[in-house]
């Protein structure tokens, strides 16, 4: 449970960080393109600690 915590922190700082460098007059491509990658990755890791609302469903018929 503590690993997600972080990561809800840190995907709050790099959404935060990406919108802050949008506002810019000429935002950092690299900056953008490195800020979205963390995001997706670290989206991907709060998901996979999701549960399926089909888990019970399938539990249930084995």
């Amino acid at each position: 449970m503590k690993a997600n915590k972080y990561f809800i922190v840190l995907m709050i700082v790099v959404a935060g960080f990406l919108i802050w460098d949008q506002t810019k007059l000429k935002p950092n491509i690299w900056i953008q393109s490195l800020g979205i990658l963390l995001f997706f990755y670290g989206m991907s890791q709060l998901s996979s600690k999701t549960p399926s609302k089909n888990q019970e469903n399938q539990e249930n018929q084995e």
